[in-house]
């Protein structure tokens, strides 16, 4: 079975391989501008106390997104890849 999770669902210190970007936009201009497109490996970093913005390591930049616009991410992540490739 595989496992897409939108990017805000990824657990602190693990990663996952962009899958598909459902925004829409300015905000998908800004996402595919920041390197967030399909085949892109991600890894969260650190989520704020309150849970919003969450930090994620995207080719080598750490960039904050808001929880509203990481929900519009699909990402499989890398145990999931591991498993099922």
């Amino acid at each position: 079975m595989l496992m897409i999770i939108s990017l805000d669902q990824l657990p602190v210190g693990e990663s996952g391989i962009v899958t598909v970007i459902d925004a829409h936009g300015l905000t998908r201009r800004r996402l595919l501008d920041l390197g967030l497109v399909p085949g892109t490996v991600v890894k969260t970093i650190r989520k704020s106390p309150a849970g919003d913005p969450i930090a994620y390591l995207i080719r080598g930049s750490i960039v904050a997104l808001r929880v509203n616009d990481s929900k519009q991410i699909s990402i499989k992540p890398f145990s999931e890849v591991a498993i099922n490739e």
